[in-house]
């Protein structure tokens, strides 16, 4: 049996006046996602566990059939595992974005979470002017992708705040800044202003009319999550495929290889189809292959309707139709269809709703009667899985004893 999980990252989303009451997924093309819906058992599964944010560490790691409460504490020290960044005891992983804030008066405003996805380039030259000019005292930085890097914090004060910077977009963010309790993280946040204001990379961007990231941003702290592997829970072995640091975070704490493809960049532009190749590849050697999409997400954070719409038709269209066509010839097989979370391109950031899921067993299939792949379809069945193990029972089946 070959084992088969499709993420599209931040997909689930509301009805759009402007797309006829529509949400994004009802609106786009995804005749192989809608297939599956008609063919297999369409759900909606709790990924967000109560009283967790809804970040995409905590629902993929449900998708991948585990419960994230009282496991993980941020995705810093994920995406520390995947750069092979070791944590000491007493250590603190951040993940620190370079961000572009703007400047009002006393005021100050996130306006770009992602410094308008910064190239790999461009970044590591802010992240060395970072390293060399930074009052740092014991703290380490190290270069990640795009936007997205890591702060090490040893013995870092005890209840610091992690805050998104996504839930922010287009807010002033004064008060987050001048909030006492936030001072140890902030005085780093302001230290970074003066080296990134005026740095050769920004002045490039601004000039071509891209986002300066003229400020880092730390937040997703935590320390390492320690849970049992695929292999001891149900005996498989398995990869993942991802663009981002955080999936193969995810991939090495759970006993996953995560592979690495040229061209993933993790936006609307990445390398689709060395991403299934490598996928399909992966099946050969091993029983379980992950295959996530960043674009959505990113999409919706910028709330940009048109790009999420072509983001969710290339994922339907270049990542799980081909993986859908090839995969008789591996035998049996499951495969989970799903976002992690709605990301909501109204918000721009993420909410914790109960996403649409569709599964499919070549062995056994379950007609749901789903005219298609949508949170309204899926909302058709009662059916709600309330967790990442029950997930995990109906795809894996019962874990080893």
């Amino acid at each position: 049996m070959k084992y088969v999980i499709l993420i599209g990252d931040g997909m689930g989303d509301y009805p759009l006046e402007s797309l006829g009451g529509r949400s994004p997924l009802e609106y786009a093309t995804t005749a192989n996602l809608d297939r599956l819906a008609k063919e297999g058992m369409l759900a909606r599964c709790a990924t967000i566990p109560e009283g967790m944010a809804p970040g995409s560490d905590v629902a993929i790691f449900s998708l991948m059939a585990y419960c994230a409460k009282g496991v993980l504490e941020g995705r810093g020290p994920l995406e520390a595992a995947a750069l092979k960044i070791p944590l000491k005891e007493g250590d603190l992983a951040f993940r620190m974005n370079l961000v572009t804030v703007g400047h009002d008066g006393a005021d100050t405003i996130m306006l770009n979470h992602a410094s308008g996805d910064i190239s790999n380039p461009e970044a590591g030259e802010l992240i060395s002017a970072l390293k060399e000019n930074m009052p740092l005292a014991g703290q380490k930085i190290y270069q990640g992708v795009s936007y997205r890097h890591i702060l090490i914090w040893p013995g870092a004060p005890l209840g610091l705040p992690s805050i998104p910077p996504h839930d922010h977009l287009d807010e002033k963010i004064t008060n987050l800044i001048n909030e006492p309790k936030n001072a140890p993280i902030m005085d780093l946040v302001k230290a970074s202003w003066p080296i990134l204001e005026n740095h050769p990379v920004n002045k490039k961007r601004v000039q071509a009319g891209l986002p300066p990231a003229n400020s880092i941003w730390l937040w997703g702290q935590g320390r390492t999550p320690i849970v049992k592997s695929y292999k001891e829970r149900w005996g498989i072995t398995g990869a993942t495929v991802s663009a981002v640091d955080i999936i193969r975070g995810l991939a090495i704490t759970t006993g996953l290889v995560p592979l690495t493809v040229p061209g993933a960049t993790g936006t609307l532009d990445t390398n689709y189809e060395g991403k299934v190749e490598a996928a399909l590849a992966a099946l050969k050697s091993y029983d379980l292959v992950i295959v996530h999409l960043e674009a959505p997400d990113e999409c919706s954070h910028q709330g940009d309707l048109k790009s999420k719409i072509k983001a969710i038709e290339n994922f339907d269209a270049r990542i799980v139709g081909p993986i859908l066509k090839a995969l008789p010839s591996f035998g049996d097989y499951r495969i989970l269809c799903s976002c992690d979370h709605y990301t909501p391109v109204m918000k721009k950031t993420h909410s914790s709703d109960p996403v649409p899921f569709v599964l499919y067993d070549s062995q056994n299939p379950a007609q749901s009667g789903g005219q298609g792949y949508s949170e309204k379809e899926a909302a058709k069945n009662p059916t709600i899985i309330p967790d990442g193990p029950s997930l995990g029972l109906l795809f894996f089946g019962p874990e080893r004893q």
